[in-house]
């Protein structure tokens, strides 16, 4: 892997207002190096849909969320942007959260959390872009749409739109310690 200049970007406040700065950042980091896998969370699909576009060059994979996150039988992600992600090339992944699933369901009936969740809670003490740059890269990995032994560009946000963008070495969530986080790009500075 390249060597980084150790600078990272920090955001005054979280949000979608800097998405064209995240992408710009994570973009000038991915030139020029040995980086050619790209992971970008998305929600409505329009962030998705940008990174696609910036980065047409790379094996890029959009993670949307699972089908009745917000409510049942609902897809957030908008079908022209899901379409106009699969004909930039990108791949999209549409699954149980790694940090969710079966066992938010157990904390929601029982009040009670688990082990995931309380990683996911700790995760977010570095901010809620942290927690979803690394989740997104246990997803990509899990579902063979990213290899483990390669640098993977992980790009996030806070609620809508990314703010986050770190440089980590994937690993398949069975095997979550092995997961790094080699760069932080940019983050929110809250």
């Amino acid at each position: 892997m390249a060597e980084s200049s150790g600078k990272i970007t920090y955001f005054q406040k979280p949000g979608r207002e800097n998405t064209e700065r995240t992408l710009q950042i994570a973009k000038d980091r991915a030139e020029g190096s040995d980086i050619r896998q790209i992971v970008v969370a998305t929600t409505s699909g329009e962030t998705g849909r940008k990174a696609a576009e910036i980065f047409n060059d790379y094996h890029v994979v959009v993670i949307t969320h699972s089908t009745g996150f917000r409510e049942p039988d609902t897809q957030e992600l908008a079908e022209e942007n899901r379409q106009a992600i699969l004909a930039e090339g990108a791949r999209l992944l549409t699954c149980q959260h790694a940090f969710g699933g079966v066992n938010r369901a157990i904390r929601r009936q029982l009040n009670t959390y688990q082990v995931d969740e309380i990683m996911a809670h700790t995760l977010r003490i570095f901010g809620e872009g942290m927690k979803v740059v690394c989740e997104i890269t246990l997803m990509a990995a899990d579902a063979g749409l990213i290899h483990t032994g390669e640098p993977v560009l992980a790009i996030a946000g806070t609620g809508h739109g990314a703010d986050t963008a770190a440089v980590l070495r994937p690993a398949n969530a069975q095997n979550f310690f092995d997961l790094r986080v080699n760069e932080i790009l940019c983050k929110p500075a809250f």
